[in-house]
């Protein structure tokens, strides 16, 4: 006769390692059950569950403004990746630089340029584009994104072997999300301020610092004035004891 773990723990009155091994405490960083990628960064890596970015997982990045370093941040992913697969871009800002690219090491015969008309056609292009298996990597810009929208490209990167970036407003900080790792990024002299709203584990409880080598030698850190706060959701605003700043 098999005898369960609640049997077990019942009578000796101590949980068995083996299922403590399957227990997710969430003072903890969780445990990824996908496939992970260091992001090139190390203090990013040691705030990120399993130190890496996560594959088949909607990840957001809630950027200041557009131009401030996020796709530098990517780069240590996307230079490597593009060796052998694609990596595409939907509704980018501004034009794909090639000689950028070169000096990123990221291969532009791989890198995909996708520009629909309209947002909603930039949305089924990326919900198909992960569907198909077939990039390495999707990276899509939108400003305004609904609910239900979010959660069927959160659904279709959990069907695919891809790593998928959403770029959005650091404003959008303040709505929910299905998304398990959402990362606001400022502006800052010499790299960026990284702010995790959002990852399965405990909360960060303040923004750190990464150096981004080929930032612009001018950049300077925005005003505090003029500084965009990162505003939470209610449930996770309650958690944190310390209001992020720009540093």
């Amino acid at each position: 006769m098999l005898t369960s773990p609640t049997n077990v723990a019942q009578k000796t009155g101590k949980v068995p390692q083996s299922v403590l091994r399957d227990v997710w405490r969430a003072s903890e960083l969780a445990i990824a059950r996908s496939t992970v990628q260091t992001t090139g960064h190390d203090l990013l890596d040691k705030e990120l569950p399993d130190r890496g970015w996560p594959r088949s997982a909607l990840i957001e990045l809630l950027v200041q403004q557009n131009g401030i370093g996020e796709m530098q941040l990517l780069q240590p992913m996307l230079s490597p990746l593009s060796s052998s697969q694609r990596v595409v871009l939907i509704q980018p800002p501004y034009h794909p630089h090639l000689m950028a690219c070169r000096a990123w090491q990221v291969n532009e015969r791989n890198l995909l340029w996708l520009r629909p008309k309209s947002s909603s056609d930039a949305l089924w292009a990326t919900e198909r584009t992960l569907k198909s298996g077939n990039c390495g990597a999707v990276i899509l810009w939108q400003t305004d994104i609904r609910p239900e929208t979010l959660r069927r490209l959160n659904l279709a990167a959990q069907t695919t072997d891809t790593w998928f970036w959403l770029m959005r407003p650091i404003s959008a900080a303040a709505n929910a999300s299905p998304s398990p790792l959402r990362i606001a990024l400022r502006p800052i002299h010499g790299g960026l301020s990284v702010d995790i709203v959002k990852r399965r584990g405990p909360s960060c409880e303040n923004p750190f610092f990464i150096s981004l080598t080929n930032m612009p030698v001018g950049r300077r850190s925005l005003d505090k004035d003029y500084e965009t706060p990162v505003k939470r959701p209610s449930t996770f605003i309650a958690t944190r004891s310390t209001t992020p700043a720009l540093v």
